[in-house]
């Protein structure tokens, strides 16, 4: 694979672009794995009372429903936001996950598992107290996408 980097002073924005015979699973990891790092990089709107706050996607452990609203937490601060669960689904970057019917987190910040057979594993996020419920139904699909993490990364087992 040849990787080439053009400069063009007359783009305003930076603009990437894949050529390939066809698309195969690489090919995919590699448009995912570069939406991933354009998005994390992204502002995400935020509020807290009347003030709007503009906080790097990054920054976010997790967002959660409480009292049918949805917050999004970093490590020392909680705001809301004005989007659905539901939505935030489909915009946030592979990630964030769902891990239970009420939160999703943000794997790159995993600082620790804790896990319950008969009832929701705990996560834990290094830096801070917060801590969210992993769903028995989740617990599966939450390893697998670390374990993938750690293989693309090669992470020690």
């Amino acid at each position: 694979m040849k990787v080439k980097i053009e400069f063009d002073a007359s783009l305003i924005e930076n603009e990437i672009l894949i050529r390939c015979p066809t698309v195969n699973e690489e090919i995919q990891r590699l448009q995912a794995a570069i939406s991933d790092i354009a998005l994390g990089s992204k502002k995400f709107v935020c509020y807290q009372n009347d003030t709007e706050y503009y906080i790097p996607l990054d920054d976010i452990l997790f967002f959660e429903t409480e009292s049918g609203r949805i917050r999004a937490h970093t490590r020392k601060q909680v705001y809301l936001t004005k989007l659905k669960l539901y939505e935030l689904e489909e915009i946030l970057p592979g990630s964030f996950m769902r891990v239970s019917k009420s939160t999703i987190l943000n794997i790159n910040h995993i600082y620790s598992i804790t896990k319950n057979l008969t009832a929701s594993s705990i996560v834990e996020f290094a830096g801070t107290h917060k801590q969210v419920y992993v769903s028995r139904y989740y617990y599966k699909p939450l390893k697998f996408k670390l374990e993938e993490k750690r293989n693309e990364h090669g992470y020690e087992k």
